[in-house]
């Protein structure tokens, strides 16, 4: 096995372990966040000065997220399938007697 196989298998392990760190921890730095949520710091930027996004600034600097209160904000504004918008539909129609 070359030298560099080894590297690159050893990085790939290094980037999964952080993951799991990153899954165990409840309360993120702006870092965390970042990579979690999959964002550019840019755009994360973006919705904390908007606060559009829940965050905590307990020194008035830092940012900080709690993991299920993101989880909570990506849950938002379900789009609901076909499926179920035909069958909202028919409930409707037997609800009011509508009648074709």
């Amino acid at each position: 096995m070359s030298s560099d196989l080894i590297i690159q298998k050893l990085e790939r392990i290094e980037s999964l372990l952080e993951e799991q760190v990153l899954l165990k921890k409840e309360v993120l730095d702006f870092n965390d966040a970042c990579k979690y949520l999959n964002l550019s710091s840019s755009h994360m930027y973006k919705l904390t000065s908007s606060q559009s996004i829940p965050h905590f600034r307990p020194n008035g600097k830092k940012l900080y997220f709690k993991r299920s209160e993101l989880n909570d904000w990506l849950l938002r504004n379900r789009v609901d399938t076909i499926a179920e918008v035909e069958q909202q539909a028919a409930d409707y129609r037997i609800r009011s007697n509508f009648k074709f």
